[in-house]
């Protein structure tokens, strides 16, 4: 631990003594206690723009336009002028800092949006390795869609939603896939997962988790489609079962006789049911014992099981999937909390059932507990900066709040089914920035967090306290105007875009009548 608050004395020491084997980057992050975004210049000068996010390698901002057409990438840099004076910290800034162009240089504009088709302004996944960057458009939702072709009754029908791969360096489209009258969840990557080179994108209205593979050239390619058939060579094997013919020789003429298809429960829900039978049939040796059981936990409860639907999909590894449950209500619902939910382990390769688990489920929240870095599942080509992200399973801070407030709770079946409301985890949801170290400092996790979600905006700044001394304040953040708003009857949201290396963050203020943004750059002057 260092003894001095004062950065030369750090370098000094960090000269003279080597750290603890394994932590030498826990050691380097402790400097920026140090280097903090202590200056705002507020309202900047800024074009119209979306922002979505900063990559987590720093190397791109993504922002979109307004009319939701066109993808605008910028380079962080960092403002730099000339001071002819000696005493540069006593003047203001020169003019050209009051523009976003000094922080930010534009690489390129790329028109995504087809004709009909919006920018889906929450949706971005990126590809560290391959500097790859995924992106959605989709026509307007049909709410009251007939279910046809096999789709579920209830869910929403969107005419076209195309995902466009581009290289970020250049703004090149390498690949696109394109799902018709289908409905994927867009919102803050909901419906869509990345890990190291696979994509799953989980159809509601059919039912389908697609895998597709990001190819080094740029190609997406399918791999495999998981809900009616869970092999690849499913569909193959029963067409060659049901499609029996018979050969009818009457008066030197051949008929032939179509026996129609079975109405089957997919693939994968007769694995899940399957599994659900085999849990309780072995829960009990006697066979009156056994027959009760069933009758009472699986018959009777059968139909609810049929009618589950896939709500979310994440990968584990590249072989195992969580896969999230609920009714056809809740999975298109804006607010799914009060509605009952379950969770499965499906393996691919195998297409078995691990795992099955209720929403309030001790067993699984002891795991979410103990491991709850394994359910964020950090793919090898993940940045070096997303393992040190916090959270209860590798932080002794986060770890003592959520103890706190676990035993201020009176219903701990309540309390399980809120901590696991969340999963699975939206992918690439949480900023890598130090600045969300929860062994540096602590804020409040209500007007502020790692998780990339806009927030209700407050009129006070956000203040970072640093945690190893104790109520010492290291910098604060105060979104929208510097003298604040006089109307309190609007309601105002607004969302952070931390650089997961400097000490650079943007605030986005907005209205919900579609009134300019202020943004604000917060950065070590």
């Amino acid at each position: 631990m260092f003894r001095s608050n004062n950065v030369t004395a750090r370098i000094f020491e960090r000269q003279m003594s080597n750290p603890a084997p394994g932590t030498s980057v826990h050691r380097a992050r402790q400097f920026y206690e140090n280097i903090v975004p202590s200056h705002t210049i507020y309202d900047i000068e800024c074009p119209d723009l979306l922002f979505r996010k900063i990559t987590d390698d720093g190397q791109y901002l993504v922002t979109f336009s307004r009319n939701h057409q066109d993808l605008i990438v910028y380079r962080p840099t960092w403002l730099s002028f000339s001071c002819k004076v000696e005493d540069c910290y006593a003047h203001d800034l020169p003019n050209k800092a009051n523009k976003f162009e000094s922080f930010f240089t534009q690489l390129y504009s790329v028109t995504l949006a087809s004709t009909g088709e919006l920018i889906c302004k929450d949706f971005f996944l990126y590809m560290e390795g391959k500097k790859f960057g995924i992106f959605a458009t989709s026509t307007a939702q049909i709410h009251d869609a007939p279910a046809v072709g096999g789709a579920i009754q209830g869910v929403p029908s969107i005419e076209k939603i195309t995902f466009h791969l581009l290289r970020l360096e250049d703004g090149v489209i390498l690949d696109e896939r394109v799902f018709f009258n289908d409905y994927v969840n867009l919102a803050h990557s909901m419906g869509v997962f990345l890990y190291d080179d696979l994509l799953a994108i989980v159809s509601l209205r059919y039912q389908r988790i697609h895998i597709l593979q990001i190819r080094d050239s740029g190609n997406l390619v399918d791999v495999r489609a998981i809900g009616k058939f869970c092999h690849e060579d499913d569909e193959l094997f029963l067409n060659s079962r049901v499609q029996v013919s018979t050969n009818h020789i009457e008066n030197g003429s051949q008929h032939t006789e179509d026996i129609p298809e079975t109405p089957f429960l997919s693939g994968l829900k007769q694995r899940l049911l399957s599994f659900i039978f085999r849990g309780i049939w072995n829960e009990e040796d006697d066979p009156n014992l056994r027959m009760q059981c069933l009758k009472k936990k699986f018959y009777f409860h059968f139909q609810d099981y049929v009618d589950l639907i896939i709500w979310k999909v994440q990968f584990l590894d590249r072989h195992h999937l969580l896969i999230k449950f609920g009714s056809v209500d809740g999975g298109v619902a804006r607010n799914a909390d009060n509605h009952p939910a379950f969770f499965a382990v499906y393996n691919m390769e195998t297409a078995e059932i691990i795992s099955f688990y209720q929403n309030s489920a001790e067993e699984l929240y002891s795991l979410f507990e103990l491991f709850c870095d394994h359910f964020h599942s950090s793919s090898k080509n993940s940045s070096l900066y997303m393992n040190f992200i916090s959270s209860h399973s590798n932080n002794i801070h986060a770890l003592e709040q959520l103890r706190s407030n676990k035993n201020k709770v009176t219903s701990f079946p309540l309390f399980v089914k809120k901590m696991l409301v969340n999963l699975p985890f939206n992918c690439q949801s949480q900023s890598p920035s130090p600045y969300f170290d929860q062994s540096l400092f602590r804020y409040d996790e209500k007007l502020i967090s790692a998780t990339d979600r806009h927030r209700q905006s407050a009129d006070h700044p956000i203040k970072f306290i640093s945690r190893r001394q104790q109520n010492i304040l290291k910098f604060k953040i105060k979104p929208g105007p510097e003298a604040g708003t006089s109307d309190c009857r609007t309601k105002k949201i607004c969302s952070f875009l931390f650089h997961p290396v400097l000490p650079l963050a943007i605030s986005i203020q907005q209205t919900m009548f579609f009134q300019p943004a202020v943004v604000n750059i917060h950065f070590r002057r």
